[in-house]
């Protein structure tokens, strides 16, 4: 009896142990103390919190540009210190210019909720600017009088929800602003001598290309390469790409050979906001494709005083990092059309093969030739190393805010359908009318 209870007991002490050490082999084991994660934490979160003020609110001193060209005149108008007949609310929204109704001033609210306010009145606007209402753009001002604008990232990169009236409402960040019509905008400045120094042009070339661009695109190897026109005769500028899901993704633009994230959040605040920061690109030496950049050193430029671009990079990309892609819309997508299409994205239409699933684009080397995906390759050969980037597909359910213009780089497709029946004819897929219709409505659920 006493062997059979020793017998049962070192059978129950080995049951124990090798539960114990099975246990520890397959459970996550959180090295981490408290203290540690609680500081990962919120060194994580206060990045994402100094980057969201960096994205809304920061010119990188970018005012320092663009009150050469007097464009905050133009903004005034003569009746408050400047030129012209000045810009109103209205011909601001004209513009695609969106107000953050968070930020419209107490005095001026009610009026504008009610309809009262007169929005053809351009003093009306320098409230608003004073208020830091207006998105992407701040006004520096002495007493009432406007003496300055600097522009950042949001001016591009959010838009509004429309919760008050078109173009006023709740900020969006991250969404591209597909109304901004920044070509007309910049064309409104008094003095484009510094692009017209840049390019060798005359004034009036200068604004043709700028009047050229139209709603939502703007061209940002312009200042490189001063090629304002694609072969075809349309202007080169391309769409503004979203600046959400991107988590993932290392290359933001439509042609990613230029470099990552922050490269290029360096290069644009830079080169195209023109803000006072250093930028280190010695591949825009060749002076056979890159030439304006090449003559004006632009791959070495070194701020005369204080880099107010550098420091931020890091902020400013984790908060673009941890902006989501917004979920579609309750019946924006028909589900069951979308459950038969995600089985031909997989599958037929082979489209998974590059927008590999959950990051919908290539995971690794994300570039292509124009060739390999059945368009020119005139954008692609702006880049350093001349290809695409394969996009990751996010919130094509949306086209009046998102997708507004049209997809591609240059909008060159209208529709989802365009795009389908694109791929269908490059890679011979043969699809039938109905899988390209279920095929649709999967990639509005993504």
């Amino acid at each position: 009896m006493r062997r059979s209870v020793l017998l049962l007991a070192s059978l129950s002490l080995g049951l124990g142990i090798l539960l114990f050490l099975y246990s520890c082999t397959t459970a996550k084991v959180d090295t981490a103390t408290p203290e540690s994660r609680r500081s990962i934490n919120a060194y994580g979160s206060d990045l994402i919190d100094q980057g969201r003020e960096i994205f809304r609110f920061d010119t990188f001193g970018s005012e320092a540009f663009w009150a050469k060209t007097r464009l905050h005149d133009a903004i005034a108008g003569e009746k408050n210190g400047g030129v012209g007949a000045g810009v109103s609310p209205n011909t601001a929204l004209k513009l695609g210019l969106k107000v953050d109704l968070q930020k419209v001033p107490k005095a001026v609210l009610p009026l504008l909720q009610a309809g009262t306010l007169n929005l053809n009145d351009p003093a009306a606007t320098l409230a608003l600017l004073k208020a830091n209402s207006v998105l992407g753009v701040t006004g520096f001002f002495e007493g009432d009088r406007l003496r300055a604008i600097g522009i950042t990232c949001a001016l591009c990169h959010s838009t509004v929800d429309d919760s008050l009236k078109e173009g006023i409402g709740g900020r969006l960040d991250g969404w591209p602003n597909r109304d901004l019509n920044i070509g007309a905008i910049v064309a409104a400045a008094p003095d484009l001598s510094a692009f017209t120094q840049l390019l060798g042009v005359d004034d009036a070339t200068v604004r043709k290309v700028l009047n050229s661009w139209g709603p939502g695109k703007y061209d940002a190897e312009l200042n490189i390469d001063g090629k304002a026109f694609r072969p075809d005769g349309k202007p080169a500028a391309t769409l503004n790409p979203p600046a959400f899901g991107l988590a993932g993704s290392n290359l933001h633009t439509w042609t990613g050979g230029w470099g990552t994230i922050s490269y290029w959040n360096a290069y644009v605040a830079v080169t195209q906001m023109h803000g006072q920061g250093t930028f280190f690109d010695p591949r825009l030496d060749d002076a056979k494709k890159f030439p304006v950049a090449a003559r004006t050193k632009l791959g070495h430029t070194v701020p005369a005083g204080e880099d107010k671009v550098t420091s931020k990079l890091p902020a400013l990309h984790m908060y673009q990092m941890s902006l989501p892609t917004p979920k579609p819309l309750e019946g924006s997508f028909d589900k069951a059309a979308a459950g038969r299409g995600q089985a031909i994205f997989g599958g037929k239409a082979r489209c998974a093969s590059c927008h590999v699933p959950p990051l919908f684009t290539e995971p690794g080397w994300a570039l292509h030739r124009g060739e390999e995906i059945g368009i020119d390759n005139f954008q692609a050969d702006r880049s350093p190393d001349g290809r695409y980037h394969t996009m990751p597909l996010r919130a094509l359910w949306d086209t009046k805010k998102i997708h507004k213009g049209g997809f591609y780089h240059d909008g060159r497709f209208a529709t989802l359908m365009d795009v389908v029946n694109h791929y269908d004819r490059h890679f011979s897929t043969r699809l039938t009318e109905q899988e390209k219709a279920d095929l649709i409505e999967f990639l509005k659920s993504i």
